[in-house]
């Protein structure tokens, strides 16, 4: 079985909008441990290194590298990764590339990725001294733009390329499993791990004692403070790692997700860790919602760009546009309509999304406060996020109230945005 095959095939996948926001792992269902590990960090890598290995290529080619890589460019760009980052010796690298190009492509694209990689393997040294190398292509920075200034690109776009942590929410006693596990207590209590390996062999997986779950991700359910014996509605729970958060801290909640492939992922989680949802709901939210009973909270992790997931998943810097914003933006907005009648009198509603854009955040929430008087700001304090009182969690609130997580942040962290809104009752919040 030829790896770096296989390898090819997931990177031009990843470039699918289609496939964007996980890496193939049907692919790599068959492989060892080692090999699948090596495509993994091959693919991440590529997708990390693309804008600047392609810049490399504009020196030695005049052929113009189409706007999504054809095979030769892939095949140049893996190469052009094993020669400057990995050890693999040139001449090995080289050969296979060639060979793999003339396979999937011809005689010429064996050629063409020949030469260029030659020159990359010449010039290597003076290629993999270069720093503030550049990450995000026009459209992403274009998304960008919108909202954040060029310093604050700048620094996004150097955070996105670090590996990111692992972080996990336990069920109790997140100082211990600090320690257990070697890592660090984060302010809200999750526990990060620079150096996690195989994640289903580390203390306390098997038995159910913790899940992996993005500090900012976390960040929402924490915001909700005390939710013991409250009901509560899940909207778009899958794949549970907030559900897991609520029925952890004695809610009583009902689980609602239009994928029934990703609520049986969530029942697999749950099952492992020992805790069960009041109900699960298999339904369109805008469905349910038309005749769903109200709850005194309801958590709307609605649809979104993703684009704040761009440092485990850094496809999606390749693949989103303005477009998938506006057609995210519009998803949101019948959603938080739908959601609002179930909100009870004097209730909450908290929105969420892992996206980088405030026209699905900040702006979101605007547009929704205008024409929805009956709903006020709960704002959210640095301190009810952060009981183990860290230093930086101050950041994280905009003036408004919100949170807004950005990748720079904390050490490293998803794009996350939470707004906490109460529904009337003289908004005591």
């Amino acid at each position: 079985m030829d790896i770096r095959s296989i390898a090819l095939n997931v990177y031009q996948k990843s470039l699918d909008s289609a496939y964007a926001g996980s890496i193939s792992d049907q692919e790599l269902k068959e492989l060892s441990p080692q090999e699948n590990a090596f495509i993994k960090r091959l693919v991440l890598t590529a997708l990390r290194r693309q804008e600047f290995i392609k810049s490399i290529i504009r020196n030695y080619a005049a052929k113009k590298i189409p706007a999504r890589p054809d095979i030769p460019h892939l095949a140049i760009i893996l190469g052009a990764v094993e020669i400057l980052y990995f050890r693999t010796p040139d001449y090995a690298t080289v050969n296979s590339y060639v060979e793999l190009a003339k396979k999937k492509g011809n005689k010429y694209c064996g050629g063409f990725v020949n030469a260029v990689l030659h020159k990359i393997c010449r010039d290597k040294e003076q290629i993999a001294a270069r720093t503030r190398l550049p990450f995000f292509p026009a459209a992403f920075n274009e998304i960008l733009r919108a909202d954040y200034t060029a310093k604050r690109i700048t620094a996004l776009e150097q955070a996105s390329q670090e590996e990111p942590a692992l972080d996990i929410t336990v069920k109790e006693d997140p100082e211990g499993w600090s320690r257990k596990l070697n890592g660090q207590l984060t302010g809200n209590g999750s526990v990060r791990l620079r150096s996690a390996g195989n994640v289903t062999e580390l203390p306390g997986y098997a038995e159910g004692h913790w899940w992996v779950q993005d500090l900012a991700s976390s960040l929402a359910v924490t915001a909700l403070g005390d939710v013991r014996d409250k009901s509560v509605l899940d909207i778009c729970a899958a794949p549970g790692g907030k559900t897991a958060q609520l029925i952890a801290k004695k809610a009583v909640v009902t689980a609602l997700d239009i994928s029934a492939s990703r609520l049986d992922t969530m029942r697999e989680n749950l099952q492992r860790l020992g805790l069960q949802a009041s109900r699960i709901v298999c339904a369109d939210a805008l469905e349910y919602l038309k005749n769903a009973p109200q709850y005194p909270i309801v958590l709307l992790d609605a649809p979104c760009s993703a684009t704040g997931t761009l440092r485990r998943h850094p496809e999606i810097v390749h693949t989103r546009t303005r477009a998938d914003i506006v057609k995210n933006s519009e998803v949101q907005r019948q959603m938080l309509e739908a959601a609002a009648p179930s909100v009870a009198e004097g209730g909450l509603l908290l929105y969420a999304v892992c996206s980088l854009s405030k026209a699905e955040g900040e702006q979101q929430i605007g547009r929704f406060l205008d024409s929805h008087p009956d709903f006020a700001i709960c704002k959210i304090d640095a301190e009810e996020i952060n009981p183990y009182g860290m230093p930086g969690f101050e950041e994280l609130i905009t003036p408004e109230g919100y949170i807004r997580c950005l990748p720079d942040l904390l050490g490293g962290m998803d794009g996350f945005f939470v707004a906490r809104l109460q529904k009337s009752s003289s908004h005591k919040c």
